[in-house]
């Protein structure tokens, strides 16, 4: 079993499990390359609807390992300038990855979510908490800057940039119920229902066609980073009639009008 764990918990969807739960998923390079490695593996699988991110025991990720990283030697041979960018760089990757893979991510957050944690949880496509959950942007607490894994980028976007300054000025502690009112997670439940829950919301997301799916996940993404309308529209305008072409446009349509559960082909 390593840092990072892959599994099926439904037919197209699948479980990344962050799972060092004695030192509440925090992050290690052994985490990182096991991360980057299973997510390689999502890419790869074609039979893949949703995701669904959780962490082992009774954390979702704490951050940084402030006890370490991991990677001395590697820091001792590149010397520290050069090693610590390298180490920068592979944590960051795990948040454009989790951004850029084609399908809909869903963090299901099970407890302490601070540091790094939040920044993986920001970057995913879906945010559900249980109740317990409580988070940090604890970036500062750590001694480094707040701007760190595209949080600065990532929060704003989602919850203001009011209150993403807040948050990251203050590093203080929040729970559940304040990410729901500020929109930082969409659903709040019992910690026994998260599972059923992150499997209610892929149900629904597997209702719909997986190409117009993923390419909706683009076109979120490139609005999000447009400061035009007119491009915006302009993008939408070639999705719209790329996916009218498709055989599972006919299909979303036959089924909805016969009153069945869709069959798409993908194609």
């Amino acid at each position: 079993m390593g840092t990072v764990e892959l599994t099926t918990i439904d037919e197209g969807v699948l479980q990344i499990t962050f799972n060092r739960p004695a030192a509440l998923n925090a992050l290690t390079w052994e985490l990182a390359k096991d991360f980057l490695d299973v997510m390689d593996r999502v890419d790869q699988d074609a039979e893949a609807r949703v995701v669904v991110l959780t962490g082992a025991g009774r954390a979702f990720c704490a951050g940084f390992d402030l006890n370490g990283y991991g990677d001395d030697t590697r820091l001792e041979k590149l010397g520290a300038p050069r090693g610590l960018l390298v180490r920068q760089a592979e944590v960051a990757t795990m948040v454009t990855r989790l951004r850029e893979v084609k399908i809909p991510i869903i963090a299901a957050i099970n407890g302490p979510c601070a540091g790094a944690g939040i920044s993986y949880a920001a970057a995913c496509d879906i945010r559900i908490a249980a109740e317990g959950a409580v988070f940090s942007a604890a970036f500062l607490r750590a001694g480094v800057s707040a701007c760190d894994l595209g949080v600065s980028w990532l929060l704003p976007r989602i919850v203001g940039f009011g209150r993403a300054q807040e948050l990251m000025y203050t590093a203080r502690r929040f729970d559940a119920n304040e990410a729901l009112s500020m929109g930082l997670v969409t659903d709040v439940v019992p910690g026994d229902q998260l599972t059923a829950k992150a499997l209610a919301i892929a149900e629904k997301i597997k209702q719909n066609p997986p190409l117009q799916t993923e390419l909706t996940k683009v076109g979120l993404s490139v609005a999000l980073q447009s400061a035009s309308l007119q491009d915006v529209i302009q993008f939408e305008n070639r999705q719209q009639v790329l996916t009218a072409m498709t055989e599972d446009y006919r299909e979303a349509i036959d089924s909805y009008l016969g009153k069945r559960p869709p069959r798409y082909s993908g194609r």
